[in-house]
């Protein structure tokens, strides 16, 4: 009985919340203070709903389910729970089962549809299809978030993420063509100078595009940046506080993140000024990285804000997020979705009173723009490196590594090391460990060139990032004697350290 009155109430509200979703200003009703119970029960119940969708017309789900028979909602009172639920990934959901038997009906829909595509840690591209009333979705709130952080004032938005069949790309296009004059330059940094300097400083501009290339266009001294309002958005990897503080001096509208995946969609959470205050705390102030980064010591996360009624976002045993969109309308729906972040949420009064123990001073704060629940993302537990845009992982590179029979006899470990310079520049050293008696190869130039395009062949995306990154910044292939340099503190007994920080 009570699973027929929510789902009857779900379908009443269905209508107003798209009817709701035309006006901003009516669209924020749902978002006073008052009503945070309410969005975060309601999110739920859409979860539960979504998950018997799937479950009743996905064949892909309905089979990961059949070997789950414990697979079960739970009502606790009035709230689902899920965790019976069993998540879903790339290794057990994606790659196993058709496109098609990942959509709801078991077929593609061959109308009003889009496929993208991204790179899978294998090299092989992962497809993802998208209907209409999931992209109408995500344009809208998207045009939404803009609106509610720049203003009403026209916007002249650049497209500078890669272009083509890369999904976040596209996206952008199709979801801010309505609002705003876009023009899709993708990362060219002579054709965004180009249009800055016909259009002239006269325009509000925002421009989006992964960080390294935001740095790259940052640093082009063919334009006085003082002369122009530019905010900055930027996807796909995170950035240092320093990093967004250098990018500031060129974007003085601001610059902010946001966290979305080809796996799920863009846009699931965003920064914002309150965001970003709450993660230079987090960094500065030891009492408030204690309290709110809780089992994750003193890591310094990514912080968002996300709509609880759109997504339910858990976190498992491992400190992994488990996301769930809320919409039975997706094609291919994700139910506990496991992209393999390190993570949790906490609720934004609970935020406030950890703050408030903290010590600070909650009146310098800025104000939030809604009071959503906020999102504390550590990066990926599957160890991969982010470097311009893309994600580089070990299995990657040590297949190529060890494809090389010549370079394979003279190594006994490999790590990928990161870094940043003092101009904010990204760094990326892939650090080899020489065997007892081993000699550095006498071609080490030819060596690295051969190492990196084969990578390049097996990773589309840094294919893709690697004719961003500018001349005297591209990856570097170190020789260290054994147990030297980043391999000091390794020890056969326990896992090598594969990525490291420098």
């Amino acid at each position: 009985m009570k699973k027929a009155l929510i789902f009857a109430f779900l379908a009443i509200c269905d209508p107003i919340r798209k009817l709701l979703m035309r006006w901003q200003m009516a669209y924020g009703i749902l978002f006073l203070s008052s009503l945070r119970g309410f969005r975060e029960t309601v999110g739920r119940w859409k979860a539960w709903r979504a998950f018997e969708n799937a479950r009743k017309n996905c064949p892909a789900y309905a089979d990961l389910l059949a070997k789950h028979p414990e697979a079960k909602v739970r009502l606790v009172g009035w709230t689902p729970d899920f965790s019976a639920i069993p998540p879903m990934d790339k290794p057990n959901y994606i790659k196993p089962y058709s496109l098609a038997q990942k959509c709801v009906g078991g077929k593609l829909p061959m109308r009003g549809a889009v496929i993208d595509e991204s790179s899978g840690s294998t090299g092989k591209p992962n497809n993802w299809v998208r209907g209409p009333a999931e992209r109408e979705y995500v344009s809208r709130v998207l045009q939404i978030s803009l609106h509610q952080m720049l203003g009403n004032s026209p916007l002249m938005f650049i497209n500078a993420f890669a272009l083509g069949p890369w999904a976040t790309g596209m996206c952008v296009s199709m979801a801010v063509v309505d609002v705003c004059l876009l023009k899709s330059t993708g990362p060219e940094v002579s054709k965004i100078i180009n249009t800055l300097k016909d259009f002239g400083p006269g325009y509000r501009y925002v421009i989006a595009g992964y960080p390294p290339f935001l740095k790259m266009l940052a640093d082009c001294k063919d334009v006085d940046w003082s002369q122009y309002d530019i905010t900055a958005f930027f996807g796909g990897e995170a950035i240092s506080e320093n990093m967004r503080d250098y990018l500031r001096q060129s974007f003085r509208g601001g610059v902010f993140g946001d966290y979305g995946a080809s796996d799920l969609e863009i846009n699931i959470a965003a920064e914002s000024e309150f965001t970003i205050a709450v993660r230079k705390l987090i960094i500065e102030n030891p009492a408030v990285r204690s309290r709110l980064n809780r089992r994750f010591g003193d890591a310094t996360p990514s912080v968002f804000q996300f709509n609880p009624m759109e997504y339910l976002v858990e976190t498992n045993a491992e400190g992994e997020l488990l996301i769930t969109i809320c919409r039975s309308s997706n094609v291919s729906p994700r139910i506990r979705y496991n992209i393999h972040d390190l993570g949790h949420v906490v609720q934004y009064h609970e935020v406030i009173a950890e703050l408030k123990a903290a010590g600070v001073d909650l009146s310098k704060l800025p104000a939030p723009i809604a009071e959503l629940p906020v999102m504390f993302m550590y990066g990926r537990s599957d160890f991969s490196v982010g470097y311009y845009g893309c994600k580089i992982t070990p299995g990657e590179v040590e297949s190529i590594l060890y494809g090389l029979p010549e370079l394979a006899r003279r190594i006994n470990a490999f790590a990928l090391v990161t870094s940043e310079d003092a101009g904010n520049n990204k760094r990326l050293f892939v650090c080899l460990e020489l065997a007892e008696g081993a000699e550095v190869p006498a071609d080490i130039t030819a060596l690295t060139a051969q190492i990196f395009d084969r990578l390049a062949q097996v990773n589309q995306d840094y294919r893709e990032s690697r004719k961003m990154v500018p001349a005297g910044y591209e990856p570097v292939l170190e020789f260290h004697a054994k147990q030297q340099g980043p391999f000091a503190a390794n020890d056969i007994r326990v896992k090598c350290r594969y990525i490291q920080q420098r």
